[in-house]
């Protein structure tokens, strides 16, 4: 139908065009290019695969409410009845947007008209008493202009159920800040048109049981597949420049389209600048995790690239070396698709969400794992390090997994001929800097795989699929990466040989296992009082022939242990 229309178009006047476009898109920012010109030559197909695919979404025409859902309202209408309250309440933002899109959401955010947050958790609190239930878990989280945190929130559980209370919030700002100098309550309508998203300005009334749409476009937008802000995009963003990750995020997640204006407006110097100065990298971080953990990383952290954000989020350290070279950003997200298909195809069971979730980091920082800078005391530290910990205020964790994969996957390289072929004449060239004592040719594969797997625990997978999509070393693949080609099914393979072989060697868990002689048992053979360097030394070697010979008993390595020291007391 869509496209019957546009044919029909093309030989309409522009003004009735104009009219014919308004009147049944009630959309200001359309994009000219949807309609077509007069000018445009016609003919059938070209007219046909001209029209850009618009995603279609099945939207629902009222929201059902689940079990849970009744419980919690009635009891927040309970309270408005039991102390004769004027309050309308409203569920604002995503819980409506899913409920109406058919998808479960825990998220509720109640919106109060004429009332803090605080105090009608305070009222709740009392009614739940009044019939003879618990209040749970209340808390109150003050607002934080500087940080653009301008609303404070009440919070409390209900039937098990995390519930937000705000009020509806209408602002006044001073020239040359978006730091609000008077804020009020407002009504729904104002509201609404302060949220980031039209598709996240939806309210759901509890009092009357209906959808509220005040900017005319919420339901529309949800329908069209549409990121678009209620108010000009650039004074939204400058209202809260976090906003701008929220509508890449949300546009990833859903698959919608952002707004042409939208775009010009996330990628402009002030929007940037914005973002860096007003924005905690706390909440940074977490929109980027949520997107790294979400259905479509790949699409979010393209569209960061193609919005000029890449390193106004992922930021450096000022004095990093060497430099970055110009499109490192595009192929830290080539790097990060190749992982997600990789990942895809391999099959999604073969990695937790955890795993999977420092994968997607760890491939994006691939380009940037020999990039360091220099702390106070003149070490150089790897510049991932400062991503995490600095630009994205993640976990510490976070940061040593990242960059001990980086460090430790290329031990994988050497490795995959052999777990690809078999051939213990391979591993000749493997060196680790390690001394292996008494350890026969036809198990050194299991001993340098169990101490590589040692290192990496539970990531030695992540550390494998890292070395596949590099192997072999001595090739560039930097522009098959950029054109997307990725040769995914030749990576698979050498990732399951690779897997298959380590499982088939006994050694998935192997950092489980504890040695089969302790400190002290080393320290009875060599004769030593106290601990040091020699006992560490020892610990190593026993690991490795523990390793080569998985069913040796205690008593066994003792007595290897006593033989070989006596030989080198002999030879000294």
């Amino acid at each position: 139908m869509r496209v019957a229309f546009q044919i029909a178009l093309l030989s309409c006047e522009p003004i009735f065009v104009a009219k014919l476009r308004r009147s049944l898109y009630p959309h200001p920012n359309l994009p000219i290019s949807w309609f077509p010109t007069k000018t445009r030559v016609f003919s059938p197909c070209r007219a046909i695969m001209a029209v850009p695919s618009r995603p279609t979404v099945p939207v629902r025409d009222n929201i059902e409410l689940n079990e849970t859902e009744k419980k919690i309202f009635d009891r927040l209408l309970g309270t408005v009845r039991h102390f004769g309250l004027q309050n309308q309440l409203r569920v604002a933002g995503g819980w409506v947007r899913d409920k109406l899109l058919g998808k479960d959401c825990y998220d509720i955010d109640i919106a109060l008209d004429n009332m803090l947050g605080s105090e009608f958790v305070e009222k709740v609190r009392d009614y739940l008493l009044h019939v003879g239930e618990e209040a749970q878990g209340i808390a109150v989280i003050p607002c934080n202009p500087e940080q653009s945190k301008h609303l404070e929130t009440a919070r409390m559980r209900i039937c098990d159920t995390w519930i937000d209370f705000v009020n509806l919030r209408c602002e006044e700002y001073c020239e040359n800040s978006r730091i609000p100098t008077v804020q009020k309550y407002g009504t729904a309508e104002e509201d609404a048109y302060r949220r980031d998203l039209t598709i996240n300005s939806l309210f759901y009334n509890i009092n009357t049981s209906s959808i509220e749409d005040y900017t005319k476009r919420g339901i529309a937008d949800l329908k069209s597949g549409k990121i678009v802000t209620p108010l000009p995009p650039k004074s939204t963003f400058m209202d809260d420049p976090l906003r701008v990750l929220r509508a890449i995020r949300f546009g990833a997640r859903f698959g919608f389209i952002l707004d042409e204006e939208l775009k010009e407006a996330a990628s402009c110097d002030e929007v940037k600048a914005a973002l860096s100065a007003k924005i905690s990298r706390e909440r940074i971080g977490t929109e980027i995790d949520l997107m790294i953990s979400g259905n479509q990383p790949v699409q979010a952290m393209t569209y960061i690239c193609d919005l000029k954000l890449f390193w106004v989020v992922f930021s450096l350290h000022p004095k990093y070396e060497p430099a970055v070279p110009e499109g490192c950003d595009r192929l830290c997200v080539a790097y990060l698709d190749a992982t997600w298909n990789l990942i895809e195809l391999i099959g999604n069971s073969t990695f937790n969400d955890e795993q999977r979730r420092l994968a997607l980091y760890t491939a994006m920082f691939l380009p940037l794992r020999k990039t360091v800078y220099k702390d106070n005391k003149a070490k150089k530290i790897p510049v991932v390090n400062y991503i995490f910990r600095d630009s994205l205020k993640r976990k510490v964790s976070d940061a040593e997994t990242v960059i001990n994969v980086h460090y430790a996957f290329e031990k994988f390289l050497p490795l995959i001929p052999y777990f690809a072929s078999n051939e213990d004449v391979l591993l000749t060239e493997v060196d680790w800097e390690r001394e292996f004592v008494d350890v026969p040719l036809a198990s050194k594969s299991r001993v340098l795989t169990g101490f590589l797997l040692r290192e990496l625990k539970d990531f030695w997978r992540v550390a494998l699929l890292m070395s596949t999509l590099v192997y072999p070393r001595n090739i560039d693949c930097t522009e098959d990466l950029l054109n997307k080609n990725f040769e995914l099914e030749r990576r698979r393979s050498l990732f399951k040989a690779a897997e298959d072989a380590v499982l088939k060697l006994g050694l998935d868990k192997i950092w489980d296992i504890k040695p089969l002689v302790n400190g002290r048992d080393i320290m009875n053979v060599l004769q030593l009082k106290s601990g040091g360097p020699l006992v560490r030394e020892w610990q190593q070697k026993i690991l490795a022939w523990q390793l080569a010979r998985p069913s040796a008993t205690a008593e066994e390595c003792l007595e290897w242990m006593r033989e070989t020291h006596s030989k080198r007391l002999r030879m000294e």
